[in-house]
This record gives structure tokens, sequence and C-alpha cells, in this order.
């Protein structure tokens, strides 16, 4: 018989909150985390704003956090939501807990470049219109930072993870784009279900507010320009919808095999009972037009679980607010669920938060978990005009009150990465 795997611990750190509760509470509220980017000066950018983590310290989280506060914000960010999940899980106080069997699979993204170093090294190395680069080598190790150059690697939160903690077992990152951290949880699910590991600690991380990764958004026209109304800017699925926020954050979840966490007394949040992942095989920037990957998908995940349509209380969309996917999103959901599409509930939390790219899917699993938890179902804010192709239940504007027992989460990425997952109440 195939492993179960439980959810015995969350911890995230998003735009809307420094911990799970305060994050929780702000999309309760419909509250935007979005405003103007004060990460670097963005005043010549079309797009100035970001839904950034305000506040975030890093000593905040514990004194040992100390040797860590000069890595990147990737990695803090990690560390900090980790800190959380495995505290609140128990797990590190078990004494029977196997560290061989303990692993980490994260979805995170690239490291934040150090930009402005890395800038006045080409202006020093440039001879006319042209960049030197013998000069560029030369100088560079007087120039460059070497923790902060290691600290773009997308895999080097999961290295400083397994070794906070000590966990010893699988270690992998993927970046998917989008759906990395999504993918993350349910390769890391596989893996305890095969029987290669107890216990992962999985999510993800990101932060791209940085000139390069605003640029290289900017560059795709992705992003919205609504600069003089931040709180207003993310709408998914409403007519006036003109490009995604891009957010910063980090989710972490402790994924358990039932049988272990059941052994040692853990409390158990849930259970990701569904895991489905497909390609678009399309083009890198849009979705297939007639949502070809996300119908699959979704229905792989739905198959998985053994359930059927007309039980999915709640579906967290991916929901990023750019015309082509909020319309394609809500053809898929369509042909995936059929009728049982028009009755089931759906928000976007990007509404709020941003999109957290490579964090987003861990982030938006652990909502689902805290909508299981309380019975309420998180806004899709700012949706004032109905788009004709966009005509299902979003959860306009505030939020629900309703029992959910199973959820399905959306996670769509560019290059045509499509990830669903199911995850829902756990029962004996």
């Amino acid at each position: 018989m195939r492993r179960r795997v439980v959810v015995t611990g969350m911890g995230m750190v998003t735009p809307l909150g420094l911990d799970l509760e305060s994050t929780w509470e702000g999309l309760r509220q419909g509250r935007s985390g979005v405003s103007q980017i004060t990460l670097f000066d963005a005043s010549t950018f079309p797009t100035k704003i970001a839904a950034e983590v305000k506040g975030f310290r890093l000593l905040d989280y514990g004194p040992q956090m100390e040797r860590w506060v000069e890595h990147s914000r990737n990695s803090q960010l990690a560390l900090a939501a980790a800190h959380m999940a495995l505290h609140g899980s128990g797990l590190l106080e078990y004494p029977k807990l196997d560290r061989d069997r303990f692993g980490v699979y994260l979805g995170s993204g690239e490291g934040q470049h150090d930009f402005f170093p890395f800038v006045k090294l080409v202006n020093l190395s440039c001879e006319g219109d042209k960049v030197n680069t013998a000069r560029f080598t030369t100088l560079g190790p007087n120039h460059l930072r070497f923790l902060q150059e290691t600290e773009q690697e997308p895999g080097t939160p999961t290295a400083h993870l397994a070794r906070e903690y000590g966990a010893r077992g699988h270690n992998a990152n993927c970046l998917t784009a989008c759906a990395a951290s999504s993918q993350a949880i349910g390769e890391a699910t596989e893996i305890i279900r095969r029987g290669d590991a107890d216990v992962m600690l999985s999510g993800g991380t990101h932060s791209m507010i940085h000139p390069f990764g605003v640029t290289g958004f900017v560059l795709l026209t992705a992003l919205s320009t609504r600069n003089d109304e931040p709180h207003r800017a993310s709408r998914p699925f409403d007519r006036d919808r003109d490009g995604f926020i891009i957010g910063e954050g980090a989710g972490m979840l402790i994924l358990e095999e039932l049988e272990h966490a059941k052994a040692r007394g853990a409390t158990i949040h849930g259970e990701v009972a569904g895991y489905g992942s497909t390609a678009d095989a399309f083009r890198l920037t849009d979705s297939h037009d007639e949502g070809r990957g996300a119908i699959a998908c979704m229905r792989e995940a739905i198959a998985d679980a053994g359930i059927q349509p007309e039980d999915i209380d709640y579906i967290n969309a991916h929901g990023t607010s750019t015309q082509v996917n909020d319309s394609i999103e809500t053809l898929s959901i369509k042909k995936a669920l059929g009728e049982a599409a028009y009755k089931v509930p759906i928000s976007s939390t990007k509404s709020m938060m941003g999109h957290l790219i490579a964090a987003a899917g861990s982030v938006e699993a652990i909502i689902c978990l805290l909508a299981i938890r309380d019975g309420i179902l998180p806004p899709t804010i700012n949706l004032e005009n109905p788009d004709r192709e966009c005509d299902l239940d979003y959860v306009p504007n505030v939020a629900r009150g309703q029992a959910v027992d199973v959820t399905l989460t959306n996670s769509f990425g560019f290059g045509g990465q499509n990830v669903a997952l199911v995850i829902r109440r756990y029962a004996d």
C-alpha cells in the first residue's frame, strides 16, 4: 500500500506578514501588500511597484541565525520560514529522528545579483563601448564579493537548510519558474511515498525585486504599470487587469510519512493527497491557448488523490492578473472539472501578496491548509469589473466562511510547466 504523506509543520514570510498567522490575518482581511519599491531605486522603471516583505530581520527568528545575516535575501527568507515550520512541528525534539531519512527539497529561485559592485566592475573594465574581459577578470576579485556570488546559485538555500538542521537525506532543488515550489512539494511527496525518506522539509523561496529581476519582467511586458494605485494593481480575473505584481517571500512545509508522524504524536495539519505535473510543450511565455497542460495536470492530481471533481471545496488559482493566464486558467478549470467548475469557489491570493515567483506555490499550499483549518476562503481582491471570459466564482473582494475538506492549488510557470496539488483534511 502506498505510504501516506501528511503536513506536520508550516512557516511562511510574505508581503502580508513575517509569520504564518499575520499573513493569514492579512489575507482574511483582504489587505494588499503592494506598494512602491524601496529595495532599489525604481524611479526610471515603467513598473515602480512590488509586494515587498517589510520589516524583515533574520535575527528576529533567533540568535542562532546570526551566522546567516550576510547571506542573500533568498537564503534568509528560507531560513526564517523553515525555522517556523520545524519548531512548530516538534520534529527537532524527536529523539528517534533518523537524519539520514530526513531530506530537503525546495523550489528556490536564483539569488539576488550583487548588482552595484558588478556594474562598477563593468564600468572599470570598459574600453570605449566594449568590456575588456581580461581587465574584468583581473579586477574581479577586488570588486566582487565571494559570498554574494555563491548566493546566486538556486540550490544554495537547500544546502543551507540541510546544514542548519542536520538533514542528511535526499537533497534537491528544482527551478521550474512559477511552478517550482509546488513541484518541489509534489516530488518530495513522491520520495516519501516510495520509501526513500520519512521526513522532507519542502517549499520555496525567492526574491526578484532587484534591477535585473524587474528588468526581465518589464522586457516581457508582464508587469502591471498601475503605479499610482499600488494596492489596486493586482486584479486577477478582472476585465481591466494589466499584468502581475512581482512579490517575494518563502513558504516551508514539513512533509512526513503518516506512521512516522503518528509515532511521535505530531499535530497533523492536512494531507498531500494528489500531485500532477505536465508541460505545455508550446511557447516560452504563453500557456497553450486550449489549456492542454493545465487541464492534464489538474486531472492527474485529482486522479492521484482518488477523488472526483465535485469533491473539491476550494481552488487556490494561479491567478496572476495577466490577460492570458486568467482566461486560460478559467478555461482549463472548466474543462478539467466539468460542471463542478461552476460550483467550486476559486480565489487568487496573488491579488493581495503579488506573485512570489518560485515561492508562490508553497505559500499557496499553506493557504489551502489554513482554509481547511479555519473554514475561511481568502478573497480575490480588486475584482471590480467582471470579464466575460472569467465567469466562475472567484470569491470577490471579501473572505467567505465555508467548511473546507478538499482543496486544489494550481501553479503554472513560464516555459509551460504546470503543477497541481490536492491537499485535504487529514482523516485516519
